[in-house]
């Protein structure tokens, strides 16, 4: 019964790293901006550390089940 929670919540925290991770990426290789305003190397490796500590997060959900 406890499970459930923790599937649904790893499930929401791997799409949100993942589609993070990957919408990332594809700005950075074409050159747009990130984020509006601020410079593309600090932009990129916030978006990275926070899909990657997303990702971790869901992890740690999935590994509760």
């Amino acid at each position: 019964m406890e499970s459930g929670p923790a599937i649904f919540a790893g499930a929401v925290f791997a799409l949100f790293g993942g589609a993070l991770l990957v919408w990332t990426a594809v700005r950075a290789r074409q050159r747009q901006p990130v984020a509006h305003g601020v410079r593309q190397g600090v932009s990129v490796t916030f978006a990275t550390a926070v899909a990657v500590a997303s990702l971790a997060v869901a992890g740690w959900c999935l590994t509760r089940v």
